[in-house]
């Protein structure tokens, strides 16, 4: 059999399981390259290639620090500190819940923010007065918008920046991201306040599932006991956090961004803030793997041709010489829409090489398609199951789907809008 066909029905079957989530997302894309390398698609030293690239690396280090901001108490120190300056007026706390939630979901887990300030949120609402829910969807809406500013912030980043280099392409840089990420969120913001507010249900505060709260705080590395923190172990998280971005933003050529991150990694270990076993358990490990897996997946994709088996026949269809905005459009909303119902990063794996692929056979740099693919995979408002911060304020801000589809849907068409305007000014077709 061919093995642009062989490639394209692994690639159909991990689809289904990516949607249905009848097994694990890492064990299916870890199951998918297996399978390309028992069919003779791939050679037996490519299969696992993935777990040795250096995006997989910096994403590695990266989740330790992330993970020494929660265990130390920094993150929440921060989170906590900004929202009660805030006040108890509703647009002010508002504004601070979101922007502090920005902040920090641009270098740290979006999930374990969200877990570490809902209960504070709840109790500043109940104290005051203001219904919890008014203030729990901003909270998830911004979680999810700050991971766009850095290539770490969200996976669909690290995903479209490996599929490049899979590709053999030139990528992103780590605050390259920060070019489209922080309009995005200026504009979320102010939609929010001005407007999106008044979507926003008044509703009781309804049961927090506190187990479910708890098991995000601990994935993302907080402590899980009420002890007091070390100031100096957060000092010095905070300090390790920064010089590894500042080291990053230097682009030094003797300390690339995985060595880095991997720096920064150890000196958290070495220096108290995380225990040799915390710093593993931080590690997004079914991020890893399925970025892993597919970067196998994308490679035999464009080695065997599927890829541009798939390309060909998505340009047929709109027509001779279609215009490449008209065509990021459409792969945004494909994305945009996918990811409400599946996992972002599983989207963003699915789309990144279709997309290298379309994006080449119409003569189109891959890189404004690729970046439009990966906002529009964390562009995830319209639904509770969207993502895992949408589902975490479910409970506590009583909300319905109804609730988040009032609210997410005209944040997805501007974020299509803005993105269509803004990534072809900083990434030329």
């Amino acid at each position: 059999m061919d093995p642009a066909i062989i490639t394209l029905c692994v690639l159909a079957v991990a689809a289904f399981l990516f949607i249905t989530e009848l097994i694990p997302l890492a064990v299916t894309a870890m199951a998918a390259c297996t399978a390309l390398g028992i069919l003779g698609v791939l050679p037996s030293k490519q299969v696992y290639a993935g777990l040795s690239n250096s995006t997989v690396v910096l994403f590695g280090g990266m989740f330790v620090i992330g993970a020494a901001m929660f265990k130390t108490g920094l993150a929440e120190a921060i989170g906590i500190a900004v929202v009660k300056k805030a006040g108890t007026n509703q647009v002010p706390l508002m504004a601070a819940i979101m922007l502090v939630t920005i902040a920090l979901s641009a270098v740290s887990s979006n999930t374990g923010t969200v877990a570490c300030l809902m209960p504070v949120i709840i109790g500043i609402c109940q104290a005051a007065n203001i219904s919890p829910s008014k203030e729990l969807m901003p909270l998830a809406i911004a979680a999810n918008v700050g991971g766009t500013i850095t290539m770490i912030g969200t996976p669909p980043n690290v995903i479209v920046t490996g599929a490049l280099t899979a590709a053999g392409l030139p990528t992103f840089g780590f605050f390259e991201f920060a070019y489209i990420g922080i309009p995005l969120s200026i504009i979320i913001v102010l939609y929010t306040l001005f407007i999106g507010r008044h979507f926003i249900p008044d509703k009781q505060a309804g049961a927090m599932d506190e187990e479910a709260v708890k098991a995000a705080a601990e994935e993302a590395g907080a402590s899980g006991d009420s002890a007091p923190k070390s100031k100096t172990k957060m000092w010095i998280s905070g300090i390790i956090l920064l010089g590894v971005v500042a080291c990053m933003a230097l682009g030094l050529k003797n300390l690339p961004l995985h060595t880095a991150a991997v720096t920064g990694a150890i000196l958290c270990v070495i220096t108290g803030c995380l225990k040799e076993k915390e710093a593993y358990a931080g590690i997004d490990w079914v991020t890893i793997f399925l970025f892993a897996g597919m970067l196998s997946v994308a490679s035999a994709m464009e080695k065997t041709g599927a890829g541009k088996m798939i390309a060909d026949t998505v340009v047929n269809m709109m027509g001779d010489n279609p215009n490449p905005y008209v065509l990021t459009a459409v792969l945004f909303l494909i994305s945009n829409v996918l990811t409400q119902f599946m996992s972002n990063t599983a989207s963003a794996a699915l789309l990144a090489p279709i997309g290298i692929s379309i994006a080449q056979s119409i003569g189109a740099d891959p890189k404004p398609v690729l970046m439009a693919l990966g906002i529009a995979a964390s562009m995830a408002f319209a639904t509770p199951m969207a993502t895992p911060p949408n589902t975490l304020v479910l409970g506590p801000g009583g909300f319905s789907f109804n609730d988040y589809a009032k609210v997410g849907v005209p944040m997805c068409l501007i974020s299509l809008v803005a993105s269509v305007i803004i990534i072809p000014i900083f990434w030329p077709f």
